[in-house]
Order: structure tokens, then C-alpha cells, then sequence
């Protein structure tokens, strides 16, 4: 029997009170591969142990199959965990290892037949009598996979069970694990902070950051569609190009995007997504733009909705099957300092004339923490101080695109660019998007 999970406004703090995971709502559907995706630190390995029975709840609800299970002991909800470390007996072979929680749940059953089973299904029967000191890292964990199939769980709890193993063999066990999970069709909830394995795992994904979350949705709707900045950048490779624009919109001329010594011209008539940026007339935007959203071409071969530019060629990465060229196009990249870390940094508290938070102390904190802070850091458009350093390791120039490998390029090139403005997004000051409407959300199966 495979389970329901559902997360109804669930918080969890720890010393100091700091919320590792505020206000976390999910609805987790009977056989569906959930991906709990987000940088180191976020509370994804948190949330799952929420679900497990291993953390308490502080604040909010955790049903299964309709059921309150704040309660509940681990014991009793049916759930098997792998764990990131394989947390395998090191006394005990791959047989008694897999056949352990059996014995356990039933002393007087013969667990031989399920961990022969087990064994098959994970093709590891050559590794049941081997200690897990003769065996590889991959071996371990399919081990440690066997040990949680062979119970027959109603739902599978998974922390980043590859992120120990090298590539090759990452992508092998995640090809395993897409292909068990529905064959066993048992509710799967996976915490990585690999947006590549959420993005192939995952029938939905969802986006944590400083233990809110951003997004949940389909890999393709997270991907198509960011909510915000961070999840804009923190799916997709390589990361999705941030520039720093202003939108004029004069009442006599066509509405452009300046992006310092170029500009994008919305092609008229402008479509409703472009005409709601008129609000946005003299403001700083963020614009996003994938790296196969724009190409390089001719500006005379332009097609309809595409918006001509140039680029100096920075740098150039072979990648066998594609090149990403990185052009300097006068543009200033929008900074987003704490992309990968897990929450802003906090901020000191005030001194208070009485004890304990006021009611609007409170919901101040409360407004802060939901949006965990902010994504981007923009001067005011007139400020007129040097410009900060570019963050260290950057690469060069301000706009990867993507391109075929028969292309000759080189350092210093002029290169002509066609923006696909169907593929533009537009976001706030604040990192939300606002460009495609969040109103208005495309069909993805156009």
C-alpha cells in the first residue's frame, strides 16, 4: 500500500529560534516522486525527517492518508528511509543487512524469500554474504536500497542517497532508483541539492530556500516558468543569464528594455505580458534570459519577435556535442550574492524597551522570513558609485549562450545575436517574476 503526505504549514526551529523550515505546506500524492531540491542547508533533510518521525513538528500538521501524525512514532508509519552515509551494520553481511528490519517486524518469519527477492530485483545476490567493508560505494548503497524495498514500505524516504559516488555511477543508480520506484509505484519523497537529478527524478519538484519554499511544480513548469530569481537560477544549465534593465516605455515610440549600452525593442503590437511592463516605466527590472533563448545570427535573418544585438566574444567552453560562448555585451550582470547559501545572513537584534516581541515585531518577522530574505542586490538606478567587483570565479563576460560545435569563434570576435523575446523573463526588484504575468501562466503542452 503506497501513502498519502501532506504538510499543512510546518515549522521547525532550533537553538536561538531560528526557523530551519517555516511555514512549509505540500501535498504529496499516493505513488508520486516528490524532489525536495535546494542548497545545503535549506531544510530539505529536515522536512524529510519531519515525515520520517525522526525530528518534532514545532508548528503545523503532518497527515498520512488523511490521518494527524505529528504523533505518530516512526515505527508506525511505515516509511523507510536511505540515508546519504548508507548507515549500513558493518558486523553484518548484505543478507542480514537487507533481512534486518524484517526480523525485526517479525521475529518468527523467515525473511530468506523477501531478501531473495530484494536481491534479484537490485541485481546484488553475488554481494549478500560480503560485509560492507568488501564492498564498493555503489554496492553499499544498493545494499542499503535492498534493506528499504525489502520492507515493503508505504512510502520511501530518500537524502541524497548518490551524493557520495562519482558521476558515473551517480547517473547509473539514478536511472535504478527512476526505474524501481515505478515499477514498486510507492510514494517517494527525494531531498538533492542536484537540480540535474531532481530535474530526471522528480514528478514534481520542489524549491527550497532558507526553509521556505519558492516553487513546486513539474520539472518542465519550474524550468519554463520560475517563480523568482533563485529558482530561475538555481535550475538550469548553464544558470540562466541575470541583467540588470530599465524599462522606458514612451507614449510616442516603441517600449525598449536599456540594458546599459544596448537595448531590447519589444516588438509591437506588444502582447499583454510586454504591455504590463509599462508600470514598470523608469524602474530597474531584472532581465532572465536562457542561454537557448538567444543565438547567434545575422541581424537581417531576425524573425518576428526577436530583438537584434551584438556581443564580443570572452571565452569559450567546448562541450563535445555544443559550445557555450561567453559574450560581453556592455550589460551589467544582476548580483545575487547568497545564491548558494542557505540563508541571509541575520540581522542583529534590536534592544526593546520590554520584554518579549510585540504583535508587529512579530509579523515584520514573520513577512521577512516567508520570503527568507532577499535574492538580488540592485543599486538605485542613478547611483553613480563604481561598480562592485564581479563575485570571485566568475567567468567572463555577461551573457552564455549556446550554440553548435561547428562554429568558429574566438576571443575578441563581434559576434551579431537574435533574442528570443518569447523566452524573456522580467523580474522585480524584489526577485519576483513579473514578466510572463504570474497570473497568466502559458500552456506548456503548446
Amino acid at each position: 500500500m503506497t501513502r498519502a503526505i501532506e504538510l499543512h504549514d510546518v515549522s521547525k526551529s532550533y537553538t536561538r529560534g531560528t526557523r530551519v523550515v517555516d511555514g512549509l505546506s505540500l501535498d504529496i500524492a499516493p505513488g508520486e516522486f516528490l524532489v525536495l531540491l535546494g542548497p545545503s542547508g535549506c531544510g530539505k533533510s529536515t522536512v524529510l525527517r519531519m515525515i520520517a518521525g525522526l525530528e518534532d513538528i514545532d508548528e503545523g500538521e503532518l497527515l498520512l492518508d488523511g490521518e494527524y501524525a505529528n504523533h505518530w512514532q516512526p515505527s508506525e508509519r511505515g516509511m523507510a528511509m536511505v540515508f546519504q552515509n548508507f548507515a549500513l551494520y558493518p558486523n553484518m553481511t548484505g543478507r542480514d543487512n537487507i533481512g534486518f528490519p524484517l526480523r525485526i517486524e517479525d521475529p518468527g518469519a523467515d525473511p530468506a524469500p523477501r531478501v531473495g527477492a530484494t536481491a534479484r530485483m537490485l541485481g546484488i545476490e553475488d554481494l549478500l554474504d560480503r560485509f560492507p567493508s568488501q564492498l564498493s560505494g555503489g554496492e553499499r548503497q544498493r545494499v542499503a536500497m535492498g534493506r528499504a524495498i525489502a520492507r515493503h514500505p508505504s512510502a520511501f524516504l530518500m537524502d541524497e542517497p548518490l551524493s557520495n559516488l562519482d558521476a558515473k555511477l551517480r547517473n547509473h543508480l539514478r536511472a535504478e532508483i527512476s526505474r524501481l520506484t515505478r515499477e514498486l509505484g510507492v510514494t517517494t519523497v527525494y531531498v538533492t541539492h542536484d537540480q540535474a537529478e531532481a530535474m530526471s527524478l522528480g514528478d514534481r519538484v520542489a524549491v527550497l530556500r532558507g526553509g521556505v519554499l519558492q516553487q513546486v511544480g513539474t520539472p518542465r513548469q519550474v524550468y519554463a516558468l520560475p517563480r523568482n530569481v533563485f529558482t530561475a537560477a538555481f535550475i538550469g544549465t548553464p544558470r540562466i543569464n541575470l541583467l540588470r534593465g530599465l524599462v522606458r516605455a514612451p507614449l510616442d515610440g516603441a517600449m525598449t528594455i536599456s540594458l546599459g549600452k544596448q537595448a531590447l525593442r519589444l516588438p509591437e503590437p506588444l502582447c499583454l505580458d510586454h504591455q504590463l511592463l509599462r508600470v514598470q516605466q523608469g524602474r530597474e527590472v531584472i532581465v532572465g534570459l536562457r542561454s537557448e533563448a538567444v543565438r547567434i545570427a545575422r541581424h537581417s535573418s531576425a524573425r518576428a519577435g526577436e530583438a537584434a544585438i551584438t556581443g564580443l566574444v570572452e571565452h569559450v567552453e567546448f562541450q563535445g556535442h555544443e559550445i557555450l560562448v561567453h559574450f560581453d555585451t556592455g550589460s551589467r550582470p544582476a548580483v545575487v550574492p547568497d545564491l548558494e547559501a542557505p540563508r541571509p545572513a541575520a540581522r542583529p537584534a534590536r534592544r526593546r524597551r520590554r520584554e518579549g516581541p510585540t504583535v508587529l515585531d512579530r509579523l515584520r518577522e514573520r513577512a521577512g522570513s516567508r520570503r527568507a530574505g532577499p535574492v538580488v542586490v540592485l543599486e538605485h538606478p542613478g547611483d553613480t558609485g563604481p561598480e562592485p567587483a564581479p563575485p570571485e570565479g566568475r567567468l567572463p563576460g555577461d551573457l552564455v549562450v549556446r550554440t553548435t560545435p561547428d562554429l568558429r569563434l574566438h576571443h575578441g570576435m563581434q559576434v551579431p545575436l537574435l533574442v528570443d523575446l518569447a523566452h524573456l523573463f522580467v523580474f522585480d526588484q524584489q526577485g519576483d517574476r513579473i514578466c510572463p504575468s504570474p497570473d497568466r501562466l502559458p500552456d506548456l503542452d503548446e
